[in-house]
């Protein structure tokens, strides 16, 4: 992208999570034009484009393709849809903003991935949670050993989800939704646990897991648990729920010098942060020199970076994947009753192809 010229830019899906990518373009507006929009309810798009300075609206992707040639197009649609859409829009020459789940198997995501180009376009996945300035902080905290070793782990995301919620048709179902709470909820912690603890020494190794369905009515599971060892010895546990009435979203990584702790729901910022050093441990400079909060905008912001580069962007490729194959062992764990290791779920296994197997 030229220096002083404005991204073109499409949202396909203007339902409820859409307005946080219209958002997060208005948040760069200096470097984004959101041109047009499409869903399938001419008059839900219609409307969402009311609240924009001149998105067009359409009814079907290929249309607004053709007539718009936008260079990002923000996909947030369910899953279901995921893997044709983003394969159209790479397929046109536009990168890709893709929400999560990325989409409902370890062998769609090698699918829409095998469209990219070498130097663009890409396709990224919307693990806003993982961005903003704490976070940063923490893997740089990490990196340079000032807080030792991560030794002990918990990864939580306990929320609360009604029976109306799953009366919309595609959740709760393996063909649309492609999993439970470890897939559309849980996915986000997850995903923040793997990023702040990953590097070439200390992927995760292997998952032991157990999923049960205890109150709705749905194919998938409802509440999940997970025990978790890494590469570096380290262990966690996982639990995802939708049937947590006091809902929250929290991390507690225990290293050798210090508990660091992330409690929130749906977002945070450096006060959501807590660090306890161990005794006899000096001070260590826990605040972040600014407090930038996770949310879609600070997430877009590398996209961007990444597009103007020519570079593979964040949460892609194999950053985007991570989480993706640990939730497939996840679910293949509690299928089996052994641990499921890193590297094990390729093409032939069940669950390379669906997270139900």
């Amino acid at each position: 992208m030229a220096v002083g010229k404005r991204l073109r830019a499409a949202i396909v899906g203007a339902g409820a999570i859409a307005g946080s990518h219209r958002a997060a373009f208005q948040a760069h507006q200096d470097a984004v034009d959101l041109v047009a929009v499409a869903d399938v309810d001419e008059a839900r798009a219609v409307a969402f484009c009311a609240a924009t300075e001149q998105a067009k609206p359409y009814r079907d992707l290929d249309t607004l393709l053709a007539e718009q040639e936008p260079a990002l197009v923000s996909i947030c649609t369910p899953p279901g849809l995921h893997v044709e859409q983003t394969k159209q829009a790479l397929a046109s020459g536009a990168w890709v903003w893709c929400e999560k789940p990325p989409c409902r198997s370890l062998a769609e995501y090698d699918d829409m991935t095998s469209v990219e180009r070498d130097g663009g376009p890409y396709v990224s996945f919307v693990y806003q949670q993982r961005s903003g300035s704490a976070a940063a902080h923490f893997r740089n905290l990490l990196g340079k050993g000032e807080l030792g070793r991560p030794l002990v782990a918990h990864c939580q995301t306990t929320w609360y989800r009604d029976h109306a919620y799953y009366a919309v048709p595609w959740r709760g179902r393996w063909a649309t939704e492609g999993g439970g709470p470890a897939m559309g909820h849980g996915i986000h912690q997850m995903d923040v646990l793997l990023h702040l603890l990953a590097g070439d020494a200390n992927e995760w190794a292997e998952v032991q897991a157990m999923t049960a369905r205890l109150v709705h009515d749905v194919e998938t599971e409802d509440v999940s648990t997970a025990l978790v060892r890494f590469e570096s010895g380290a262990l966690a546990t996982v639990v995802n729920s939708v049937l947590s009435p006091d809902e929250v979203s929290r991390i507690r990584i225990d290293c050798e010098r210090a508990t660091v702790e992330l409690t929130h729901l749906y977002g945070h910022v450096a006060e959501n942060w807590r660090y306890a050093l161990a005794p006899q441990v000096g001070p260590i400079g826990t605040e972040p020199k600014e407090d930038v909060g996770s949310s879609h905008a600070a997430a877009l912001t590398p996209v961007l970076d990444a597009f103007r580069a020519g570079q593979r962007p964040p949460c892609s490729g194999a950053d985007g994947r991570r989480v993706l194959e640990f939730v497939a062992a996840l679910y293949k764990a509690a299928a089996t009753g052994r641990a499921v290791r890193r590297g094990e779920i390729g093409p032939g296994d069940p669950f390379y192809a669906g997270m139900a197997g």
